[in-house]
């Protein structure tokens, strides 16, 4: 019996949100959500670090490859929410410059 609920991961019921605010399964983003704001985005990294949701569950919810959550998380470590606010284009931009300076 003990071996089992070693075994078993205890999820909380909800984390602090990248606002203050309890996050829980039903206030995230839904699943269906398509355009991804900076609260969004960091609505999802917050379930993710607080254990909420697992990176993979979080990626098959939202449609994601590990590559899009990983620079989500990476923003936000670096520079908070507002690290989210670079579009995809502009990343995209600003990587292939560099990789052309090399």
């Amino acid at each position: 019996m003990r071996h089992m609920l070693e075994n078993q991961r205890i999820r909380p019921t909800s984390v602090i949100g990248p606002l203050g605010e309890p996050l829980t399964l039903e206030s995230l983003p839904p699943g269906e959500t398509r355009r991804w704001v900076v609260r969004r985005k960091a609505e999802v990294v917050a379930a993710v670090k607080g254990g909420l949701l697992t990176i993979e569950e979080a990626c098959e919810r939202y449609s994601l490859t590990l590559e899009e959550y990983v620079a989500w998380e990476r923003a936000v470590d670096r520079s908070g929410m507002q690290g989210l606010r670079v579009t995809r284009l502009q990343h995209y931009r600003d990587l292939h410059k560099r990789q052309l300076k090399y």
